[in-house]
């Protein structure tokens, strides 16, 4: 299913979800082939939660012992709601899409959005506390979180190469490799230590279609 959070979270949109929800089944259980005991069962949860829903929401019964059995008579109905759809109904080929959204279930797509092309390139910083290594870290562009790739993303290629005149040009970088996971490290000989390495980098998806070039970040080798 598309999407598995489908139910409400606040307790009386909950209820409300689920009263019609058992509304709509009640008039195609038999279509759907429902059972009838896990219907009586549904019902009977959800009385329950929303007896304990008034006594937690009045000001004159509520306590923390209330709340709590409030809360722990939720949780059961959430549990058996989701295994009960799960079990008869989500892949049920009598429920037609006009019944998903008369549950308020899930509509199953019937095709895969195709991942898009990156429109930004990624940012990049580079570590060369290390000897003899430059550790590039690579992220989606204006991220606080500097392991993540765009939605869809497969890998990042990096494009570089050792020079003594500044590159200013990305089919100058004539190294390229490709990482799926931030950081990305480039490993030299003892005798490159000193010289300056120009890097670029982009994002690809698993269709090998590539976004554009980032700038070109340089850094020299510790």
């Amino acid at each position: 299913m598309s999407n598995p959070d489908f139910l409400p979270k606040n307790d009386r949109n909950l209820l409300q979800w689920v009263i019609n929800f058992l509304t709509y089944l009640m008039t195609a259980m038999m279509r759907f082939n429902f059972p009838q005991a896990v219907y009586d069962r549904l019902a009977a949860l959800r009385d329950e939660f929303a007896q304990k829903l008034d006594i937690a929401e009045n000001p004159m019964t509520r306590t923390k012992l209330s709340i709590q059995a409030k809360n722990t008579a939720k949780k059961a109905l959430i549990a058996d709601v989701r295994l009960s759809v799960k079990e008869y109904l989500a892949y049920n080929h009598e429920v037609t899409d006009e019944d998903r959204d008369g549950l308020g279930i899930p509509v199953h797509k019937t095709t895969r959005t195709p991942a898009p092309v990156a429109k930004d390139a990624p940012e990049a910083d580079t570590d060369t506390s290390v000897i003899g290594r430059i550790t590039i870290g690579f992220f989606e562009k204006g991220s606080r979180h500097k392991k993540a790739k765009p939605a869809g993303q497969h890998c990042a290629e990096i494009a570089w190469i050792l020079s003594e005149t500044p590159v200013t040009r990305w089919d100058g970088l004539i190294h390229s490799s490709v990482d799926t996971n931030s950081p990305f490290t480039l490993v030299f000989e003892n005798d490159q230590r000193g010289q300056t390495v120009y890097v670029a980098l982009r994002w690809e998806i698993t269709r090998g279609e590539k976004g554009p070039w980032g700038e070109i970040y340089s850094a020299i080798i510790p």
